[in-house]
Parts: structure tokens; C-alpha cells; sequence
């Protein structure tokens, strides 16, 4: 027996509305967000406002934290005092900042690459949050939880010898050299 076309096209019309109600329910999962949800790997640590890069009034985005940290004492740098031009200290620009801190730096153990290399929650695009990216992260560290009261490194570079830092105690920021041996916390962004 042949199928009538309109058979075709209620299963087309069927199939359609699935996967619109689907994609429907992420977008909506998404918008359903606060600061302290688990989400995509970690907790969401900050969503982003009007004005910044990335922001989209009809979709939330920002940036995940990892639930714990990295380390609690590596450096900045692999041990070669180079520029590495990752200066950009906005939020946004954490993960731009870590490829050119890899890319200049090479294989090694040292803040940036730790979290380059992180597998964690099923997602591998970690990566050290810009300066601004961290305050956030120490703006909502009672929210997102398993922070040390010590320094933790940003991506943000300063010259060839000093990086960015925040305080999680009292929230001081400063430029340390990139030798010194401070926490991590990846960040990636949803």
C-alpha cells in the first residue's frame, strides 16, 4: 500500500516540534540560573551584565568555576621571565589570555597549563580567569564555595616578571613575580 504524503508530513511536523521543544528546554535550563548552581561542569560563579562581552539579553552566559581548586601553591610562569602578551584583564578574555600564556610558555608545569590541560566534569575548555574574571570568583566565593583564604593567580599578565593576583581573605589585588607560588581555581565559560 503507498503512503500518502500526509503521512510524511505529520511525522516531519512531529519530529520538528521535538526537537524545538528540546532545544527550547536547554535555552530555558540556562536562563533558569543563579550564582551557585551546579552546572556544565562546576558551579556558576557569575553571569554576565549588560555592556560585556558575550552578554545576550535573551540568554544568560558567564563563567563556571570549578568546585574546587587546582593547586594551592604553582607558579605563573614556566620558569622563562618572557612577555607573553596575555594582558587583558576584562571578563571575557581569561581564555584568550591562557592560550597565549601556553602558546609562549610551552609544555611545563606552571598555573596557565594546569588548567589548559584540566578534564574535569566532562568539559576540557578550562582555563586561568582574567583579573576581573577572578574578582567575580572572590565576589561570590561564599556562594561557590571550597576557596582558601590565600592568593590565587589570574591570567593576566603585567610584564615579564609579575602577573595579577587576588586575595581571597580580604580581597587585595597586586602584581607578584610570576615565580611565586599561589592558588588556582580554572574557570570556563557557558
Amino acid at each position: 500500500m503507498k503512503k500518502k504524503p500526509h503521512f510524511f508530513l505529520m511525522h516531519f511536523l512531529i519530529l520538528s516540534f521535538s526537537i524545538f521543544n528540546f532545544s527550547c528546554n536547554i535555552n530555558n535550563k540556562a536562563n533558569d540560573l543563579v550564582i551557585g548552581d551546579s552546572y556544565n561542569g562546576g558551579i556558576v560563579a557569575y553571569i554576565l551584565r549588560p555592556g560585556e562581552t558575550g552578554y545576550d539579553a535573551k540568554l544568560k552566559h558567564g563563567i563556571i568555576a570549578a568546585s574546587f581548586d587546582q593547586s594551592d601553591g604553582i607558579q605563573w610562569s614556566d620558569g622563562n621571565y618572557i612577555v607573553t602578551g596575555a594582558t587583558a584583564t576584562a571578563v571575557g578574555t581569561g581564555n584568550a589570555n591562557t592560550i597565549a600564556i601556553v602558546a609562549k610558555q610551552g609544555a611545563g608545569s606552571y598555573a596557565a597549563q594546569l588548567c589548559a590541560d584540566l578534564d574535569l566534569g566532562g568539559y576540557k575548555d578550562w582555563y586561568l580567569p582574567s583579573k576581573d574574571e577572578l574578582n567575580h570568583l572572590y565576589e561570590n566565593k561564599s556562594v561557590v564555595g571550597g576557596f582558601a583564604t590565600g592568593y590565587y593567580w589570574s591570567s593576566s599578565e603585567v610584564d615579564n616578571d609579575g602577573a595579577w593576583v587576588q586575595g581571597f581573605n580580604g580581597g587585595a589585588q597586586g602584581n607578584p613575580n610570576e615565580g611565586g607560588r599561589y592558588c588556582v581555581r580554572a574557570v570556563r565559560a557557558f
